[in-house]
């Protein structure tokens, strides 16, 4: 018996594609527009072809920043991820204390981005701040505004805190979902406790692993608010990633082109190691 298709069902998709195209397309087009073109002002443009990706790519400033931006994505990824996998590792499977658990693990995901930022600012002030006057009054100097190192311990202290909760979340349900029959396998063949971590929950959470990664490295490489509510890039240009650095150019010195093109070479990035990371972690389970 032959289906009889209905493409009619399409027309339900066009308000989607609309709504699509209005929010990610058009504004993607208006940066291309802008990176290939100068302005002096009276909405007056001059095509400049590929100068603007040309004096991005060669810049000094721009190499600061992306080695500063890939030093704070994978840092806190390699802290995040083994953190949030062994925290969800000794939470309770069920009773009352797995849903306050849930409920604290799930806290800091609720909290604005900007005020994250301003709380971990006023915490580790080095006079006032319980962090920094603790520290300080330890005998380990420490000064997020005027030392480097404090800056970034400050700046990956506070991501941790705020993020490593969505790993711990993401790896729990990919524990909740083993069968128990594996477990009392692994129990009736005398398994240790790294057997069964390393043979059963562990490739039974990769799934649910790839996805934590892949959105703690997209939103990482893409942040902006915390540390800038938090640091300001600085001290200097200490803690200025790629993020804070574009919209200095966009909006602190008023360099559309240089801004767009930096946008458009930013946005490649991201894909192309979107797609590195994807493609790594499920090769092996191809073969």
């Amino acid at each position: 018996m032959q289906k009889t298709l209905n493409n009619k069902a399409w027309f339900m998709v066009l308000p989607v594609l609309f709504i699509v195209a209005l929010n990610a397309i058009v504004p993607l087009m208006t940066v291309v527009n802008y990176s290939v073109q100068d302005t002096f002002g009276n909405n007056l443009f001059f095509f400049e072809g590929t100068r603007w990706f040309r004096e991005v790519l060669a810049s000094e400033r721009f190499h600061d920043s992306l080695l500063r931006q890939f030093f704070f994505t994978f840092t806190i990824l390699a802290i995040e991820v083994p953190l949030g996998v062994g925290i969800a590792l000794t939470m309770p499977r069920r009773g009352f204390w797995a849903s306050v658990c849930l409920v604290l693990m799930a806290l800091p995901l609720l909290i604005p981005w900007n005020v994250v930022g301003a709380m971990w600012n006023i915490y580790a002030l080095p006079d006032i701040g319980l962090l920094g006057y603790g520290l300080n009054w330890l005998g380990i100097p420490f000064d997020y505004t005027q030392q480097p190192v404090s800056a970034w311990f400050t700046v990956i202290l506070m991501d941790v805190w705020h993020w490593t909760s969505l790993v711990v979340l993401l790896a729990y349900a990919g524990l909740r979902s083993i069968d128990d029959n594996y477990y009392r396998a692994a129990q009736i063949d005398g398994a240790s406790r790294w057997a069964v971590f390393r043979y059963i929950q562990l490739p039974k959470m990769k799934h649910v692993l790839t996805i934590a990664i892949l959105l703690r490295f997209m939103d990482s490489f893409m942040i902006y608010t915390e540390p800038f509510v938090l640091t300001g890039g600085g001290p200097g240009n200490t803690t200025t990633v790629l993020s804070i650095d574009l919209v200095k150019a966009a909006l602190g010195e008023f360099n559309l082109g240089v801004a767009a093109a930096m946008s458009i070479i930013y946005f490649l990035m991201t894909l192309l190691v979107c797609w590195l990371f994807y493609t790594l972690i499920t090769q092996g389970e191809k073969k």
